[in-house]
């Protein structure tokens, strides 16, 4: 039911873009649609570019054929379309659930119009249902994961079989439960990131959403943002 709304919301999304562009790519399901509705842009002569959030997304866009250029200072992203894993009602995210927070947080920040693709199940009127992810070294990840649990959190080292999940940057994450919900996104995300341990959170502040993109079980969209 999910996958058709995801897919509208994706090939909505793509609309935005023009020829020319380069494109910064999320990580995900949904992203993955909009990565293939790419592909079927560059066949019809958009001649795009594209920077990826992780190796998962940037193979991916190989296969569809679109080129991957490296960062450089006068690089400009156009645009960056990437999922979430909840939005609330001020268009706040969490976002981390495919474990490339900390490069989904870098392009979003850096491209000059970041676009967020759900499905209808996404929106929420408080974040925190779904796990909080926090990148986090993985040198005294114990004491890391002590301080957030102090924030009031139940933490859990997120794990890949018997070892714990690796991020394309070779850190851990934790990810953090809120029973309450997040009442204040900002504050907690600062507070978060303060921590000795931490690289990042899964908290994307309202500031970088340019536009949110919904899509229903019956492919319709709704822009809410």
């Amino acid at each position: 039911m999910y996958e058709e709304a995801k897919k509208a919301a994706a090939e909505k999304a793509v609309e935005e873009v023009r020829p020319g562009m380069t494109v910064g790519l999320g990580t995900g399901t949904t992203a993955y649609y909009a990565i293939e509705a790419l592909g079927r842009r560059m066949q019809e002569g958009y001649g795009l570019q594209a920077v990826a959030s992780s190796v998962r997304s940037e193979e991916l866009a190989a296969s569809f054929g679109l080129p991957i250029v490296a960062f450089s200072s006068s690089m400009k992203i156009d645009v960056y379309l990437d999922g979430a894993d909840e939005v609330d009602e001020q268009g706040n995210l969490i976002k981390g659930g495919g474990g490339a927070l900390v490069r989904e947080k870098i392009l979003a920040s850096n491209s000059a119009a970041f676009i967020v693709m759900v499905d209808e199940s996404k929106l929420v009127k408080r974040l925190g249902k779904f796990p909080l992810p926090v990148e986090i070294v993985p040198f005294a990840w114990e004491l890391t994961v002590r301080r957030l649990e102090g924030l009031g959190c139940r933490a859990k080292l997120r794990r890949k079989g018997d070892e714990p999940f690796r991020s394309d940057n070779g850190n851990f994450i934790a990810d953090c439960v809120f029973d309450m919900g997040i009442a204040a996104p900002a504050q907690l995300n600062a507070t978060i990131d303060v921590i000795p341990g931490v690289v990042e959170s899964g908290l994307f502040g309202q500031e970088l959403v340019h536009r949110i993109i919904s899509g229903d079980a019956g492919g319709a969209v709704r822009l809410l943002r």
